[in-house]
């Protein structure tokens, strides 16, 4: 390690997840890059399926203790020697977190924060970590917040979509001014952000788009080795996503309703977990498509390849919900786009910066299932439009979201940190 090149600790509340490969994309690019990292897990990984790129990541993952008399041990300790070696900066966290738990309608969560924050903190002054970084501006930068004021470095953070927009703005403000820099993954969240930071604080905001690793996405006939199950020889839509309501999966299933009407033959995977599992497949039912619409849960990223690569068309269907909660750029647009998948997806948020209408995909508006369903079919009867749009799409995952790239951006961030 060189002065230039500072070990960084990485907040996430858990590792390793699923549904977040932009995270797992980033830090293994990182690492390529020659940045040490150390990775702080708030909770402990689920009990599911783990990428194969997870092995490539070789930075050590700290978790609290399995049992809790040891985690009462490990973090009452990791408090004393953080006041110890430091009173009055562990006394400046103390006061910060008993402020903000004055102003939140949460204080008993604040109080989580802070005695994970003294933990992080003691794993920062045994790991020689140089910086902290936060994935979600909820409690992760909350932790890195106070675990940097105990030990006197820099943090930053990344703000995505819920984390951004479900946040108070008066609580965002705050995060904002107290961070080194930040960083959001579209556009779209930064002019949120511009309208309502002080100007002063707009540089601080810093466009880093998702990084897909291209290597994984080979062009041409290389996604073979799983089977496909039964029909694998009708066209197949693809949607990829937590059974949550934001992704409109259900608007998903009512426009295949509507294909299956017209006389269109397809089959239609819908991959992923989520609480709406239950409502989703009760829809399937009574439509009558349990025989052309599957939810065969979550997978891992090799076994998801091959479905990106025989899909015929890749549709997701996003809206912004009634609390306010939306995604910016679904990760797995660009994966599709990545494997030369042709794209049909919603006209929110982010989703047109990675999108161009007509080139590089076709936009519809959210919650209008027949418009979907009409876009859709559009798709599987034109193969000229299917490989004009493949051939675009791929190309502006090249220009615009190659993980190696968008990760320079960050480790010059994070050198310029520990500059005097």
């Amino acid at each position: 390690m060189t002065a230039t090149t500072p070990t960084v600790g990485y907040v996430l509340k858990r590792y390793p997840r699923l549904s977040e490969t932009f995270i797992l994309n980033e830090m293994r690019a990182l690492e390529r890059l020659g940045t040490p990292l150390h990775i702080f897990s708030l909770l402990r990984p689920e009990d599911a399926p783990r990428h194969p790129t997870v092995s490539e990541v070789r930075a050590t993952v700290t978790y609290l203790p399995l049992t809790w008399p040891r985690i009462i041990f490990a973090v009452a300790r990791g408090h004393a020697v953080v006041a110890a070696r430091a009173p009055l900066r562990y006394l400046h966290a103390t006061r910060l977190a008993l402020w903000w738990s004055l102003r939140t309608r949460r204080p008993l969560s604040v109080g989580k924060q802070f005695l994970r924050s003294g933990y992080v903190a003691h794993g920062c002054l045994q790991n020689n970590i140089q910086h902290l970084h936060a994935h979600f501006a909820n409690a992760p930068a909350t932790v890195a917040r106070l675990a940097g004021v105990m030990c006197n470095i820099p943090y930053s953070f990344t703000t995505h979509a819920k984390d951004l927009y479900l946040t108070p703005q008066e609580a965002m403000r705050r995060r904002i001014k107290s961070a080194h820099f930040v960083l959001t993954c579209t556009r779209y969240n930064v002019e949120y952000l511009r309208g309502f930071l002080p100007r002063q604080d707009w540089d601080k905001i810093h466009l880093v788009y998702h990084g897909i690793d291209l290597a994984a996405f080979p062009q041409g006939d290389s996604f073979a080795g799983f089977p496909l199950g039964e029909n694998a020889d009708l066209p197949l839509i693809l949607s990829v996503g937590r059974l949550v309501p934001k992704k409109g999966m259900r608007d998903l299933v009512t426009a295949c309703h509507l294909l299956h009407s017209r006389g269109i033959a397809f089959r239609c995977v819908i991959i992923g977990e989520g609480p709406l599992r239950q409502e989703l497949e009760s829809h399937i039912a009574e439509l009558g498509l349990t025989a052309m619409v599957t939810l065969p849960g979550a997978m891992a990223h090799d076994r998801l390849l091959a479905f990106y690569g025989q899909a015929t068309v890749f549709a997701l269907a996003p809206h912004v919900t009634e609390d306010g909660d939306r995604d910016g750029i679904p990760n797995v647009l660009a994966e599709a786009m990545a494997a030369g998948t042709p794209v049909v997806s919603t006209a929110v948020s982010g989703i047109p910066e990675l999108i161009e209408d007509g080139r590089t995909g076709l936009l519809v508006p959210p919650r209008d299932p027949v418009v979907l369903a009409d876009t859709l079919e559009r798709v599987l009867v034109d193969a000229p439009l299917r490989r004009r749009l493949a051939a675009a799409s791929r190309g502006k995952i090249e220009e615009r979201f190659e993980c190696w790239e968008t990760a320079k951006a960050l480790r010059a961030l994070f050198v310029q940190s520990v500059q005097p």
